[in-house]
């Protein structure tokens, strides 16, 4: 389980730390920075999308980055990670709804060439799986099944294993369970209505 903190201060992060929660997960790096400043020991995850002029920040603060969404992203990640001394591991972020609001590689390019040569080309990043979102107003369940697909045939195709599936929040975390997910981001079910 992935605790997401987005828009809650320091104290509730605190308190859930406390609590036994040790994994935490933010949607924008200027807003986790403090956070992972004030809880430098917990496993901190970057949930949201991020923009090519906040890589390096994210690779410093974030252990794991669930939102790659091309090999440009993918190579400046990397190359952020070997200049800094980091070892993030990352997801490819799968658009498998289609839906424009949302970032993701859509299922076809899963076998682009010059995001399987990124893959390859990884010195100090790892990738280590894929992560989707559903859609709120539609069965989720088909699309995580669709994502543990992808996951499998990214396998097959790179010879790298992929333990990780990051798929399911607080309203669909039962089926993404059932469809096999590793990391369930959870926010609502733990700290309430997101305040503002």
């Amino acid at each position: 389980m992935v605790a997401v903190t987005k828009t809650f201060p320091i104290e509730v992060v605190r308190a859930a730390n406390v609590a036994g929660l040790t994994r935490f997960g933010e949607n924008r790096v200027q807003e986790a920075l403090p956070k992972v400043a004030a809880l430098p020991d917990a496993e901190w995850h970057l949930v949201g999308r991020l923009q090519s002029n906040k890589v390096r920040r994210a690779v410093q603060a974030f252990d794991l980055i669930h939102s790659v969404d091309s090999a440009a992203l993918l190579r400046r990640i990397d190359a952020a990670a070997h200049d800094l001394g980091r070892r993030p591991r990352l997801l490819l972020q799968a658009n498998l709804t289609g839906e424009a609001s949302k970032s993701g590689l859509a299922p076809d390019e899963f076998d682009d060439r010059d995001l399987l040569a990124a893959v390859a080309e990884l010195r100090a990043a790892s990738l280590v799986g894929l992560m989707v979102i559903a859609r709120q107003d539609a069965p989720a369940r088909p699309v995580f099944a669709r994502l543990r697909e992808l996951r499998d045939e990214l396998e097959q195709r790179t010879g790298i294993g992929l333990p990780e599936l990051s798929m399911g929040m607080s309203s669909d975390a039962e089926e993404a369970v059932a469809e096999g997910a590793t990391l369930v981001r959870i926010g609502t079910a733990l700290f309430g209505t997101r305040p503002g």
